[in-house]
């Protein structure tokens, strides 16, 4: 199921390994804080000199999940395989900056960079405050204290995924993943669980 809603396909799958390199694991979500990341998998393209070239996005993932039959948990067979050219197309571009660099046709202008990494309102950064206060209170054994204020951070920040994610499985595990998960993502109506992304040529 997980190969389906994030559009891994055999090519993609049969490379898979065990890494032979350090993995680095932000348990603070220090990174996702940084660089606005609000759902996962998210991605942000950061060139050899530390600029930014293409701010955070949705890492070649479609919204194939809200398609999903809650009951068998299947998915049909055209939004997967949409999903896994999405996923192409992404990977695909990947490998265009690689070699090209600053001449890769999806590295963004300086407008189009402006334009997608908007500075955090005054309740991004009360909401971001309320989480890390709650995490703070929870791992000091203050959970009923704690969980108001995750309550406050994903009321001021509904977009955030990662906040609605982090904060229900530390009130119970599994419910990230379960019932309230996905009855939150039917209910976008005509909103996005992630954001569309097309990645032609500028």
């Amino acid at each position: 199921m997980l190969k389906d809603i994030m559009g891994w396909d055999d090519g993609f799958t049969s490379h898979a390994s065990v890494p032979q390199y350090p993995c680095l694991i932000d348990q603070k979500h220090i990174v996702g804080e940084l660089y606005d990341f609000i759902n996962v998998p998210m991605v942000v393209w950061i060139d050899e000199r530390g600029r930014i070239v293409r701010p955070a996005e949705p890492a070649g993932v479609s919204d194939g999940i809200r398609a999903m039959d809650l009951k068998t948990f299947k998915i049909p067979a055209e939004v997967i395989e949409e999903g896994k050219r999405q996923r192409r197309a992404y990977v695909d571009a990947i490998r265009d900056w690689v070699k090209n660099g600053d001449r890769s046709e999806f590295v963004l202008s300086d407008e189009q960079r402006r334009r997608k990494a908007a500075a955090p309102d005054d309740e991004d950064v009360l909401a971001a405050a309320n989480f890390r206060l709650g995490e703070y209170l929870f791992e000091n054994g203050h959970r009923d204290e704690a969980l108001k204020y995750f309550a406050e951070a994903r009321r001021l920040r509904p977009e955030s995924w990662s906040y609605r994610r982090q904060t229900w499985e530390l009130e119970q595990a599994g419910k990230a993943s379960g019932p309230e998960f996905f009855a939150a993502v039917q209910a976008l109506g005509s909103d996005h669980y992630y954001a569309p992304i097309e990645m032609k040529p500028r």
